[in-house]
């Protein structure tokens, strides 16, 4: 079993799809099944109507899942198995207060040490924790010895008893920590293999103690993926407007460009334009690249201009507002200059639209519109221009701009004749 952990705070991050494309790839190949679990016991940075946004997305990528799951309808396992650990003494209550906690970490920062816990309530007598009617979180006791970590891509990595800490599991609400909710639920769901971002790999020891310190014994895999950098060499945060799904999907990105953009990075394909469904026969998680993979806007606009090349020539005429195949076939000229649909409907829009003519052709313009609404039809450009010119006595310049300018609402771009040969069913409309 695979997952797929979302947090329901915010538009998804492209580095959050990746990750579930990388699960669904995985998944089909091992013929497991994928969950996807809203990780939303986080009441304070839930944004109400994230979640639904997530599940379209996924939806609209084509990844498919067997079951859904809301974390927060597992509260009950959380607070059992806490409950347990403290049982078992494997946890304990702690009653240091936030700002005695807070004072120790500038101390600890005054002095230039990585802050820890000092166990200060690891020991407490029983009695004294029974009589205790202060508040208190629930900590894990910190692992005895050195945790390392199997990575599909990271190799072997190890981390100290004091790295992992004797962290909360459970704050003073009685609501469970993300790591300890994570942990619990991965169990919970008999998880096999766990692929996320690096971003993760220090939760990943916590989370591996809380299972061993319940007798969990199934060695789950590990795979975390490096991150992904802007332009300037960073990693991609709110503030960069491509990290977003949703803003790549306004912008006119094919869901399927997008895909094979995410999985070509950090990855070395048989071939540069790919499907999701092809990539299962080839893709392999051991070979992800262990560097930081860099966001390219101009590849992503190559590989979305290649994508649309590919779609029916109907079916791209929808993405520019109509539903007529020629007008898809046009829609294919204008990739010359144009790489996402929303660049594409402005080109298609701007020759069916009312046409702004410079004060320096209006004369010729009007002239030649007068001529081609009275025209009859021509089936080849070369017998439409002829009559144009015949009928209008213009020349040169006077004539060849005025009719670009008339035909697609722009002074450059694509041979006119080419254009015609799409347009021609539509010229009383297009000079209206």
């Amino acid at each position: 079993m695979l997952r797929f952990a979302p947090s329901p705070t915010g538009d998804m991050h492209i580095g959050n799809l990746r990750v579930a494309l990388f699960n669904y790839i995985v998944s089909k190949q091992r013929d497991e099944d994928l969950i996807v679990r809203i990780e939303d016991t986080d009441k304070e940075r839930n944004i109400e109507g994230k979640d639904k946004e997530i599940l379209d997305i996924l939806d609209l990528f084509g990844i498919t899942y067997s079951q859904l799951i809301y974390q927060s309808g597992n509260l009950r396992f959380h607070s059992a198995m806490a409950l347990q650990l403290l049982h078992d003494k494997k946890a304990f209550s702690c009653f240091c207060s936030p700002e005695w906690l807070e004072k120790k970490r500038e101390e600890s920062k005054e002095a230039k040490k990585a802050y820890r816990y000092d166990d200060a309530c690891a020991e407490l007598p029983a009695e004294l924790v029974i009589d205790n009617m202060n508040p208190f979180t629930i900590r894990i006791k910190k692992p005895e010895k050195t945790i390392t970590i199997h990575d599909h891509i990271k190799g072997d990595v190890s981390f100290e008893p004091a790295d992992v800490d004797s962290f909360i599991i459970m704050r003073q609400d009685k609501t469970p920590t993300y790591n300890f909710a994570c942990a619990v639920d991965d169990m919970l769901g008999d998880i096999s293999l766990i692929i996320r971002g690096e971003d993760h790999m220090s939760n990943t020891p916590k989370q591996d103690h809380i299972r061993a310190s319940l007798n969990y014994d199934k060695k789950i895999e590990y795979a975390h993926l490096p991150i992904i950098l802007n332009d300037s060499g960073k990693k991609m945060s709110k503030r960069d407007d491509a990290s977003s799904v949703k803003w790549l999907l306004e912008q006119g990105f094919l869901p399927a460009a997008i895909s094979n953009y995410l999985i070509l990075i950090g990855n070395k394909p048989p071939k540069e334009i790919f499907q999701v469904n092809e990539a299962i026969e080839w893709f392999d998680i051991n070979s992800i690249s262990k560097s930081p993979a860099r966001f390219d806007m101009d590849m992503l606009r190559h590989v979305n201009k290649e994508h649309l090349k590919m779609l029916d020539n109907k079916e791209l005429s929808r993405y520019v507002g109509f539903a007529d195949e020629e007008i898809g076939e046009l829609a294919k000229v204008y990739l010359e200059e144009a790489s996402t649909t929303k660049e594409l409907r402005e080109k298609i829009q701007a020759i069916f639209a009312p046409k702004l003519i410079p004060q320096e052709f209006k004369e010729q313009a009007e002239l030649m519109s007068n001529c081609i609404k009275n025209a009859p039809y021509f089936e080849e450009y070369e017998d439409f221009k002829n009559y144009i010119i015949q009928e209008t006595d213009l020349k040169g310049k006077n004539f060849f701009k005025p009719l670009r300018l008339l035909l697609t609402g722009a002074e450059h771009g694509p041979d006119v004749a080419e254009v015609y040969k799409y347009l021609k069913n539509y010229i009383g409309e297009i000079v209206k």
